[in-house]
């Protein structure tokens, strides 16, 4: 492990939360695709798939800043742990009504109760803002490392939740995926110490995070990144199984993840000076851009070659976003503003799921990859819209005034 990886690690508690995090953040990457998968098997198609993952989506969207804000003022232990036990006994309800055969209300139903799952990866980014708060490259640090944690999540998870429910039982995947949930949750919970304290009462003030001008930017733009994502996942899945490999749709997607992954590894061990706005806007567009070729792949190792080169310009953008967020944000909502971003990720991965499932079904699955073309043009245009709000000092955005020394560290921050 390079030395900067190395370096973050020697605050204590640090590795024990990280690794539960990796835990807890598996069903990010398993869940929605399991679900697809599932049901795929089950009745043919991929229009009930892709509306009942879209549902799952829109409903981490509405109750994960709900959670996070909730965090905030009482703490991760006291709130996580019986929200994902409601999260837990959703997802078994649904798979139970998928395999029974229930009527399709009632997979939505359960598909509600499963998506209120907290944002653990926020959970663990607040613990190392908590730990390096007066140190920007090492925060800079660990947001890439958190990046390379999530990549990795969705290196195998898709392989472990298609792989399962292909090979065993339809209802492998999710169910797999629930289990990861609960031990990720309860380790990261049990372990108190590096558990940011809550803030008085007093300090909330001003409602939500998210009257954030900057954090309304990019939580818009996510939107339509998630729906990049969600395209993906759907669209690839189709893909192969209209080409006979539909299991090999998870490793088509680890290799997307893969080259996230790689990229966010080198990006966290540069120290660029200079406006992350800029970073953010150029990180934006490739993606956008690197969406095009999708359109082109006429097999699966064509496609394989597209997406690892599409995935090189995710990670580096999401950990710039990270460090916006907590740039912009005051540090009371801090575990609220870092959700919504992944609010904006889930609704657009709704929508961008939602909208593939019909068009793989409607015109088959190549035609479904102007899902994520549409998405990555509509990403960019917020992005270059918006971009002043970024670009200038945050200084104004609703930080204490305790705070208001860090900012110039902040404003060199490499994100």
């Amino acid at each position: 492990m390079p030395s900067s990886y190395r370096a973050i690690f020697s605050a204590p508690g640090s590795r024990e939360f990280s690794a539960a995090g990796f835990f807890g953040r598996m069903p990010l990457s398993m869940m929605g695709i399991g679900v697809v998968t599932m049901i795929s098997q089950l009745t043919g198609g991929y229009g009930l798939a892709g509306a009942l993952s879209a549902t799952l989506a829109m409903s981490a969207a509405v109750c994960g800043p709900q959670v996070s804000r909730l965090v905030d003022r009482y703490g991760q232990r006291r709130v996580l742990r019986p929200v994902t036990l409601v999260a837990v006994a959703a997802v078994a309800g649904l798979l139970i009504c998928a395999q029974q055969g229930a009527p399709e209300w009632t997979l939505f139903v359960f598909s509600v109760g499963a998506g209120c799952v907290p944002s653990v990866g926020s959970m663990v980014r607040s613990r190392w803002a908590e730990i390096y708060r007066g140190s920007s490259r090492d925060l800079h640090t660990a947001y890439a490392w958190e990046s390379i944690v999530d990549e990795v999540c969705f290196i195998f998870g898709p392989i472990i939740s298609i792989g399962l429910s292909t090979a065993w039982f339809p209802e492998a995947g999710p169910l797999i995926a629930a289990g990861f949930l609960l031990v990720g949750v309860f380790w990261l919970t049990a372990q108190r110490a590096t558990e940011p304290v809550p803030h008085p009462k007093s300090q909330h003030t001003g409602g939500s995070a998210l009257r954030s001008r900057g954090l309304q930017v990019l939580v818009a733009t996510f939107v339509a990144t998630g729906a990049i994502f969600g395209g993906v996942d759907v669209v690839t899945v189709a893909f192969a199984e209209e080409r006979g490999h539909k299991a090999a749709a998870s490793l088509v997607l680890a290799v997307y993840a893969l080259g996230s992954c790689l990229a966010g590894a080198v990006f966290g061990l540069l120290h660029l000076k200079g406006n992350p706005g800029t970073r953010w806007l150029v990180g934006v567009c490739a993606m956008a851009v690197s969406m095009i070729p999708l359109l082109l792949a006429g097999n699966l190792p064509l496609l394989a070659v597209a997406l690892f080169v599409a995935g090189l310009a995710i990670a580096p953008t999401m950990v710039t976003t990270m460090a916006l967020v907590e740039a912009h944000v005051p540090r009371t909502k801090l575990t609220e503003g870092m959700t919504w971003t992944s609010t904006g990720l889930a609704v657009g991965v709704a929508l961008g799921s939602s909208a593939a499932g019909w068009v793989v079904d409607a015109a088959g699955a190549k035609a479904g990859y102007a899902v994520p073309v549409v998405a990555g043009a509509l990403a960019a245009a917020v992005a270059v819209l918006g971009y002043r709000r970024l670009a200038g000092p945050a200084a104004t955005e609703g930080r204490g005034e305790d705070d208001r020394h860090l900012r110039t560290d902040d404003d060199e921050r490499v994100a």
